[in-house]
């Protein structure tokens, strides 16, 4: 399967929301609406896409910021961290209680697409990764050339590196990362390079 994945930077923080779909499927998923729902339904419109799905890696408000709204405009259900569900919950000024929790080991199979879900703590607590053909949807726990901040509520440095260890445990060393700010990258690239992953090299 070749999945087409379209990146947007939203709101004041530039988060990416990918929308995702199996090359010739007109079915996708949206992946951390932060901001801007409008802009989503767009951007869907115009590629004469339908969404079915929205997952969320994370509870951080530059991630969840536009899950009511898109969830109100679409109709579809939301796939979110189940550590960090509560975030989602107690949002203001947009709360929403997720119909699935997720975390590590769990497969979520919609719009024709397997994301596997792995446990990668550090930025937050319940920060999970959807991984899926060749792909791996990391929120903030990596970034080309930098890891997530970890000062914040939930954070742990050494948690992060552990999770990032995870990902290089369990994905080929090719696979692309699509993280939460700034542009793609791969495994092995950072592990080569990424200055805050010298302990894993």
């Amino acid at each position: 399967m070749t999945l087409e994945v379209v990146s947007l930077p939203l709101g004041a923080y530039q988060t990416n929301c990918f929308v995702v779909t199996a090359r010739g499927s007109t079915d996708a998923v949206v992946i951390d609406p932060g901001d801007e729902a409008g802009r989503i339904t767009g951007v869907l419109a115009e590629r004469g896409l339908t969404p079915v799905a929205i997952l969320i890696t994370h509870g951080h408000l530059d991630h969840i910021g536009a899950v009511r709204d898109l969830a109100a405009a679409t109709g579809v259900e939301v796939w979110m961290a189940r550590g960090d569900a509560d975030d989602l919950r107690s949002f203001e000024p947009a709360p929403y209680d997720p119909e699935h929790l997720v975390g590590g080991g769990d497969t979520v199979s919609v719009a024709g697409i397997d994301f596997r879900t792995l446990d990668v703590p550090g930025h937050t607590a319940g920060s999970v990764a959807f991984a899926t053909d060749g792909v791996a949807f990391v929120g903030d726990v990596l970034f080309a050339g930098s890891i997530g901040r970890t000062d914040l509520a939930g954070g742990d440095l050494d948690t992060l590196i552990e999770s990032i260890a995870l990902l290089m445990r369990e994905l080929p060393p090719e696979t692309v990362v699509a993280p939460g700010h700034g542009p793609a990258t791969t495994l092995e690239r950072e592990l080569a390079s990424n200055p805050f992953l010298e302990p894993l090299r």
